[in-house]
């Protein structure tokens, strides 16, 4: 087994395979959307395949496929058929825009689990978080899912004036559906940086609400390395998450790392990238060089995520695009 300079496992690989996307979210880009990169400059899957092969065999688990938005990445499938074997466990991030369509495949092929994202119930709101009036497809997506019995993470970013309002009605979800519902702080991941002083909707205030709304909330135990707060409304078939993703809370037992569709290695949401893996991988670098480095890496990994950020070339402020580095 992988572990860190923290004495942390390492056992789960969070893999983007591009940084363009059919949304525009609020929490995550600007409106006119961000600078994508060159196809040459994208890992192709055979590189991909590549580091998968080197990571499995070195210890790691689980792998989430994410973007941007994957599904906007042309054949897809034909790449997740051809690496689903690799880890134990395959999962997938996605915004269920053009999802939909191939649950099925998803199904045959074992697919673990998939996050959707959704933020809101009500479509003038999801027009105005997302700029796309393209609610109904992520609801197809959705129900695709339910009826495949592919286990669904519902992920919902809470912002202030936004989707604060979204809580409950999200949360009611879990009433009849067997899905986990996870309110996530917003993070400066937009393409422009921290847009308040204080974080207004901590998992704090989240929880606040949830506790007043629902007083017999129940805390589960939380799974190992899980970076969500975990509750159940008694006799509901889901259950509800907090994640205190600006706060922190749970790096002490964060288990996972991210190649960004670039090929750059991040050890840490927050760091700003700590190994060129594409850079590596062009320049003739054997599996031996690739592994030795990789461990490097590991080995001087942050020990939170504020740590991280202190270590950001010239102590540059986290505004990247959430796209770019990988959801």
């Amino acid at each position: 087994m992988l572990y860190d300079n923290h004495g942390r496992p390492i056992t789960y690989l969070r893999l983007s395979v591009t940084d363009r996307c059919n949304l525009r979210c609020v929490y995550c880009m600007p409106a006119h959307g961000i600078d994508v990169m060159p196809k040459d400059e994208i890992l192709s899957f055979e590189e991909m395949e590549r580091l998968l092969h080197l990571v499995c065999a070195m210890g790691i688990t689980k792998v989430r496929i994410t973007g941007g938005e994957p599904f906007v990445r042309r054949d897809l499938i034909k790449f997740l058929w051809r690496i689903h074997h690799l880890p134990k466990e395959l999962h997938i991030t996605t915004n269920g825009l053009w999802s939909a369509q191939y649950v099925p495949e998803l199904k045959a092929m074992g697919i673990k689990g998939v996050n959707l994202s959704l933020d809101t119930l009500d479509r003038e709101r999801f027009q105005r978080i997302t700029r796309r009036n393209e609610l109904h497809k992520v609801m197809q997506t959705f129900y695709a899912l339910l009826n495949a019995e592919i286990p669904i993470k519902l992920n919902a970013v809470v912002m202030n004036g936004m989707n604060d309002v979204d809580i409950v009605p999200l949360a009611e979800l879990t009433k009849d559906y067997p899905i986990d519902v996870r309110f996530i702080e917003e993070m400066p991941f937009n393409g422009e940086g921290i847009s308040e002083p204080v974080l207004i909707w901590d998992y704090k205030k989240i929880l606040s609400v949830l506790n007043s709304h629902y007083p017999d909330l129940q805390k589960l135990d939380d799974a190992p390395h899980s970076t969500s707060m975990e509750y159940k409304i008694p006799g509901y078939k889901g259950t509800v998450g907090v994640i205190a993703a600006f706060s922190r809370t749970f790096c002490g037992t964060c288990n996972r790392i991210r190649v960004t569709a670039s090929g750059m290695l991040k050890t840490c949401l927050y760091d700003d990238g700590v190994l060129n893996i594409k850079t590596l991988m062009r320049s003739g670098a054997s599996d031996n060089d690739l592994q030795t480095a990789l461990l490097e890496a590991f080995n001087n990994r942050p020990k939170n995520g504020f740590e991280a950020e202190t270590r950001r070339q010239n102590f540059a402020p986290v505004s990247e695009s959430m796209s770019t580095i990988g959801g």
